[in-house]
């Protein structure tokens, strides 16, 4: 049996809905010839009449009843799911799916994102924070942020301007009776909260002056893969922590927090917003790069 296109339907819906084949023509904006020829090659696939023609009226057969009783639920569904997607080309609304570092989402949360919601409230935001990279159209992801180093050369990026920087830290009172390290390779004879990998190897401790890198492999009583527990841990004086400068900017300015090493620590590449080459793109995900470009240029005033 052929697969039968949805103006061949249409058609006839039309017809039954206006009365008339020059009527339906009219409302669909076809020609009298072309509807008529959609609905006869319609009834002669079908082997079955589908209209009692006269040159002054028009009915349904029997069996036009029957299919048109059935077509007609089907077609009103399609109709809606289109006129639901032709909605989110012109107000933002549905679902939003942003990858990121979890460092990055809590740097992007309270600026952009809940900035965003509040703008539209029709959009839900679904935001999956991960440490290892993923491919964002393949995982099903609209938008992905990560360090601008980190962002696959074929995306089209936004830097966010948000410079990211690793803070060395302790607990005022873990210095209490041990002098603060001068140099990176001071860390070694003390204790350290070391961090595990999203691939389960452990991180090694990157630093950098004047161009010259180093790496330490350090050594302590904890291994954490979560930067808020690493924090926890560190605040509570179980070791010193390397961790991202913005997850304990408020304990070092509270006084929390020691930080050293700090020239040592040279800032890392920016987050950035990137995204594949999207044509067709929903409102929601247009207007959403459209605040990331505000933010970013700085012209977003505080909520």
């Amino acid at each position: 049996m052929s697969r039968h296109s949805l103006i061949e339907l249409e058609a006839v819906l039309a017809i039954v809905r206006c009365g008339s084949f020059r009527a339906a023509a009219l409302d669909l904006g076809m020609s009298t010839t072309a509807i008529s020829n959609a609905v006869g090659k319609l009834e002669r696939d079908l082997a079955v009449r589908l209209f009692n023609r006269t040159t002054r009226s028009v009915s349904l057969t029997h069996a036009g009843r029957i299919f048109v009783a059935q077509i007609k639920p089907a077609f009103e569904g399609i109709q809606k799911a289109i006129d639901t997607a032709r909605s989110q080309q012109e107000t933002p609304s549905g679902t939003l799916r942003i990858n990121a570092f979890a460092t990055a989402a809590r740097e992007i949360l309270v600026p952009l994102v809940l900035t965003y919601m509040q703008r539209y409230p029709q959009v839900h935001i679904d935001l999956v924070t991960e440490g290892r990279l993923v491919d964002v159209v393949a995982a099903g992801f609209d938008l992905g942020v990560r360090r601008a180093d980190l962002v696959p050369s074929d995306a089209i990026a936004i830097p966010l301007g948000q410079m990211q920087r690793i803070a060395v830290v302790a607990s005022p009172g873990f210095f209490k009776d041990r002098a603060i390290p001068q140099v990176p390779q001071e860390l070694l004879p003390y204790p350290c909260i070391r961090g595990r990998l999203p691939n389960g190897a452990l991180l090694r401790w990157r630093f950098e002056k004047d161009g010259e890198p180093l790496q330490l492999d350090v050594e302590g009583p904890m291994t954490l893969d979560e930067a808020s527990l690493a924090r926890i841990a560190v605040t509570n004086s179980v070791g010193i922590g390397y961790l991202m400068e913005s997850d304990v900017r408020e304990d070092i300015a509270a006084g929390r927090l020691v930080r050293i090493l700090e020239d040592w620590t040279p800032p890392l590449a920016p987050l950035c917003l990137y995204y594949s080459n999207r044509r067709n793109s929903s409102a929601a995900f247009q207007t959403f790069v459209a605040l990331a470009r505000d933010f970013a240029a700085g012209r977003l005033a505080p909520s």
